[in-house]
């Protein structure tokens, strides 16, 4: 199965108000393996960068200037994409956005969802985890993938960050090969842990007289109290 985890950066929050897609990052995963194989671009929104979102991606309208048009990349980013399952974290974001793009065309490409099949990861994580924080950097922390480097959003590294993120999440396979099966059982072999403790003699403390005594005692009240019940008092053990 052959899956694209993708991501994308904005001019803003809203395509209906004309915000347009400024970076797109794609990376490819077959059989639940990273392939290395990727796709990223920036793009020429042809527009402003609201502050609010130039403070999230930190990426200005001055870098997009001699970028290439949406127009001009789509035919390679459909390409990548096209009958894969892409896997997105808050799907209808980058799918409206997108698709928002692809309305402008002249080609008439159909919409996202025609081309592709489409995993939201985060009403997966909200499934998952009912009641929690489900943010990529909160999935992050829960599933122990680095997220050090994500100082600003970036496409291509939310998109890597995602996939180590899913893989952990729907327990598969992260690693680009399986190595051999001498490599396996190394594997196996380092992850045990070994304790070795130093054992003293036991000390074996044996009761009284006094000791029985009492104990018989106690369990006459509790047998008189349950009316003949006391399982201790019926047994030879």
């Amino acid at each position: 199965m052959r899956q694209v985890v993708l991501d994308t950066e904005t001019t803003g929050l809203d395509p209906a108000q004309g915000h347009r897609v400024i970076e797109i990052g794609c990376v490819e995963i077959e059989n639940r393996r990273l392939t290395g194989r990727h796709f990223h671009c920036y793009i020429n929104p042809d527009r402003e960068i609201d502050e609010g979102a130039q403070a999230v991606h930190g990426i200005s309208t001055e870098f997009l200037a001699d970028k290439p048009r949406f127009a001009q990349i789509s035919e390679d980013f459909l390409r990548f994409v096209s009958g894969a399952e892409l896997v997105i974290h808050n799907a209808p974001f980058d799918v409206g956005f997108l698709n928002a793009e692809l309305s402008l065309l002249k080609t008439g490409a159909a919409v996202l969802e025609a081309q592709c099949s489409i995993i939201d990861t985060l009403v997966m994580a909200r499934k998952k985890h009912p009641g929690q924080r489900n943010s990529l950097d909160a999935l992050c922390k829960r599933y122990e993938v680095d997220n050090s480097q994500r100082e600003l959003h970036g496409a291509l590294l939310d998109a890597e960050i995602l996939a180590d993120v899913y893989l952990r999440m729907t327990g598969g396979q992260t690693t680009l090969g399986l190595g051999t099966e001498e490599e396996s059982a190394q594997r196996a072999e380092a992850s045990v842990r070994r304790i070795e403790i130093a054992r003293g003699v036991l000390t074996v403390s044996r009761v009284s007289a006094g000791e029985l005594e009492a104990h018989q005692r106690f369990l006459e009240r509790i047998n008189k109290a349950s009316g003949d019940r006391c399982v201790w008092l019926q047994t030879d053990a």
